[in-house]
């Protein structure tokens, strides 16, 4: 029992945590929450389908708080759902179409690499201006498709392409944000159709870590109104690197672990 509590606990901490950060910057939440899993032993695909069971709840409640404090530019929004439905539905079936043993190091190694580049990113100054249309499909493509695989990627891909691009920081958060939802959903039920086809073999360990889910998606409701105050008091650089140092650790260690 005292076991059970601990680990509902431990990811309750992490999913809080997570979201913090993501609510904040507009990542984070589903590579810190993936990376976690992970380096305790979950298969990815098992990580991006719990990560993603737990971002329903979680989106909707920080899509929510962006939406009443006027941050979405829906405009953009609209852009950006149907390219990243589209990488997420189609990265779904990719992660599940192998076992779990043979992605791991991959994703690992992915997780690590988004790391580094989320630091080096902190060292950037974000202009802003208009975003180019022809930048938001490539992204929201390649943001839903590393997303589903690597249980985070649309945060780091999308909000940084677009602040890379001179999109107005408010904007690109709070829209980024809210559009993930959408994004998770359609993950979400593209998992749950490859457990009901039988696509998907390994589904039958998403049982066993339903404590995990729970903390990560209580913990995220809890701190998702409280990213606006995050952000006001933490400079983003210090987040960002915070977060990148983290995920990079973790995403080595699980590397050099699983190619050893």
């Amino acid at each position: 029992m005292e076991f059970y509590v601990t680990e509902f606990l431990l990811f309750l901490l992490v999913g809080g945590l997570a979201q913090l950060v993501d609510g904040a910057l507009g990542m984070a939440y589903g590579v810190v929450s993936s990376t976690v899993l992970i380096s305790f032993g979950v298969a990815p695909a098992t990580a991006s389908a719990s990560v993603h069971t737990a971002e329903l709840f979680t989106t909707a409640a920080s899509g929510t708080a962006h939406a009443l404090n006027r941050n979405i530019d829906w405009k953009l929004f609209w852009r950006l759902v149907p390219f990243g439905v589209l990488g997420g539905v189609v990265g779904t079936y990719v992660l599940t179409s192998f076992s779990g043993s043979v992605a791991k190091p991959y994703v690992a190694t992915y997780l690590a690499i988004i790391g580094v580049y989320l630091v080096v990113r902190s060292f950037r100054k974000i202009p802003s201006k208009p975003v180019p249309g022809r930048v938001v499909p490539p992204l929201a493509l390649t943001g839903g498709f590393l997303d589903s695989v690597g249980g985070g990627g649309w945060g780091p891909v999308v909000a940084t392409g677009l602040l890379g691009a001179g999109g107005a920081p408010r904007y690109v958060i709070g829209t980024v944000n809210t559009a993930e939802f959408v994004v998770t959903l359609a993950v979400s039920l593209s998992f749950l159709f490859a457990l009901l086809t039988g696509h998907w073999e390994e589904a039958g360990d998403l049982a066993s870590h339903g404590l995990a889910i729970l903390g990560l998606i209580v913990g995220g409701i809890i701190a998702a109104p409280f990213a606006g105050f995050v952000v006001r008091r933490l400079a983003e650089r210090i987040l960002l690197r915070l977060v990148g140092g983290l995920i990079t650790i973790l995403g080595v260690i699980q590397a050099v672990q699983l190619l050893g």
